[in-house]
C-alpha cells in the first residue's frame, strides 16, 4: 500500500521514461542539497552553473548520470546573457541562487539585482516553464540595506519575465558546511569571546538547507495542481523554533565544545558600525563584519506573523506536496529539522575534526536548556 507521504510523488507511470533538465544557478552549499533533492526523482537531470561549479559537480558526481557536466558562467559579465541562454536550452525549471553575502553597495546591485535580470530573462527567452528564486526573509525595495533593496529587486525581475514563478525567503540556513554556525564555532576556537550587538535580542529562525531543498523540489515540479498552488507566491521559510541572536551564541559554545570556556559579551550597534567601517574594506576573512549586516541585526529575522495574500505556508507545502526523498515523518507532518537535533552532527569539536559525527545523539537537551536559561520558550 502506497503511504500519503509517497502518494503524490507518483505522478508517472512505470513506463514513462521522460526526462526533464533543471538548472541551478549559483550553486554552492544549498545547490548541493537541493541536487541530491532534484534526483530523488530519476526524470530529473541536474546541470550546475556558477563561476566555478566543478568543485561542487565532483562531489555530486557519485549520484551518477543524474548530475549533467558542469558549465561555468560568470553572472556578472556581459556575456552571461548568451552563456545562460545556452545552459537552459530545453530545460524544463531554473533555479536562481544568486546572491552575494558580502560586498559594496555596487557589487550587491551587479549580482543581486543585474545577476537575478539576466537568469530570469534569459530563462525567459528559452521558453522555461518554472522558475525558482531564492531570496531572503527582509527583502524589500525600501530596505535600509543595498543586501535587502537588491534582493528584492531581484525577485520583482524573476515575477515580470515569469509571473508563475516561486519565491523562497529563508532565513538563516543551517546543515553542514553553511557559512554561519560553522563560522562562529571557529571563531569561538580563536577568540575569548563571541560577540553579539545590541544585547543580541534580534530574533531569527533558523531553516535547515535540507529542507528548503524539499520545497525547491516541490517547486519545481511541472504538475499543474503544484504549480496552481505554488505559482506566483512568495514563501517565507524558518524552521520550527525561533531564537535570540544570543541563545544561538549559546547554541554554538555548547555544541562546539566551548560552553564554560568563552563567554558572550554584548557591544553596542555603534562599536560595529564602526567595525564595520574597517572590516569591510580589507579581502573578506573569518572576522569580516559590514556595517550593512550590523544594521541587519536590528530587524528580527524571522517569518511573518502576517504574512501578504500571495504568500504561502512553509509546512503546509511541505505537507501537501511530500518529496521524493526519504523521510520518517508521519503523513501530514511538515518534517521540519530542527537546531537541536542537526547542529550536533557537525559542530562539535571531535567531529570537526575527526569527521565523526553524533547524528544527534549527543547534547539532545541542549535546547531546551538554553531556553530555560534565556526565560524564552519555543515561538
Amino acid at each position: 500500500m502506497i503511504t500519503r507521504r509517497l502518494a503524490s510523488t507518483v505522478t508517472t507511470s512505470p513506463g514513462d521514461k521522460s526526462t526533464r533538465k533543471i538548472v541551478l544557478v549559483g550553486a554552492g552549499f544549498l545547490g548541493s542539497y537541493i541536487a541530491k533533492a532534484l534526483v530523488a526523482d530519476p526524470r530529473n537531470r541536474v546541470l550546475l552553473v556558477s563561476r566555478n561549479p566543478q568543485k561542487l559537480h565532483a562531489s555530486l558526481s557519485r549520484l551518477g548520470s543524474q548530475i549533467l557536466p558542469p558549465q561555468s558562467t560568470d553572472i556578472t559579465s556581459p556575456e552571461a546573457p548568451e552563456s545562460l541562454k545556452e545552459a537552459f536550452k530545453d530545460a524544463s525549471a531554473v533555479v536562481s541562487m544568486v546572491g552575494l553575502l558580502v560586498g559594496s553597495n555596487k557589487q550587491m546591485d551587479l549580482v543581486q539585482r543585474q545577476g537575478t535580470e539576466y537568469v530570469s530573462q534569459a530563462a525567459k527567452e528559452s521558453g522555461v516553464k518554472r522558475v525558482v528564486g531564492i531570496s531572503a526573509i527582509g527583502a524589500d525595495e525600501g530596505g535600509v540595506t543595498a543586501y535587502w533593496r537588491t534582493k528584492a529587486l531581484g525577485e520583482k525581475a524573476i515575477f515580470e519575465n515569469h509571473p508563475t514563478a516561486t519565491i523562497i525567503r529563508p532565513s538563516i540556513i543551517f546543515g553542514p558546511a553553511d557559512s554561519f554556525f560553522n563560522r562562529f564555532a571557529t571563531l569561538a576556537k580563536w577568540l575569548p569571546f563571541l560577540p553579539v550587538f545590541g544585547g543580541g535580542h534580534v530574533r531569527f529562525q533558523p531553516v535547515y538547507a535540507g529542507d528548503i531543498a524539499r520545497a525547491v523540489e516541490i517547486c519545481c515540479r511541472d504538475e499543474p495542481e503544484v504549480v496552481r498552488q505554488v505559482g506566483g507566491k512568495v514563501i517565507e521559510a524558518g524552521g520550527p523554533d525561533v531564537f535570540t541572536y544570543r541563545q544561538i551564541m549559546q547554541l554554538v559554545l555548547r555544541y562546539s565544545g566551548y560552553e564554560g570556556s568563552r563567554a558572550i559579551i554584548s557591544l553596542p550597534f555603534w562599536v560595529g558600525k564602526i567595525q564595520g567601517f574597517f572590516l569591510e574594506k580589507l579581502p573578506e576573512n573569518l572576522f569580516t563584519v559590514t556595517r550593512d549586516q550590523v544594521e541587519q541585526l536590528r530587524e528580527d529575522n524571522i517569518v511573518s506573523p502576517a504574512p501578504p495574500m500571495y504568500s504561502l505556508s512553509f509546512p503546509d507545502l511541505l505537507k501537501a506536496f511530500p518529496s521524493s526523498l526519504p523521510s520518517s515523518a508521519p503523513p501530514g507532518d511538515a518534517g521540519l529539522a530542527s537546531v537541536e537535533k542537526v547542529l550536533p552532527t557537525y559542530l562539535g569539536v571531535q567531529n570537526r575534526e575527526e569527521g565523526k559525527r553524533t547524528h544527534g545523539r549527543s547534547g539532545g537537551q541542549g535546547l531546551e536548556d538554553i531556553k530555560k536559561m534565556s526565560g524564552i520558550g519555543k515561538k
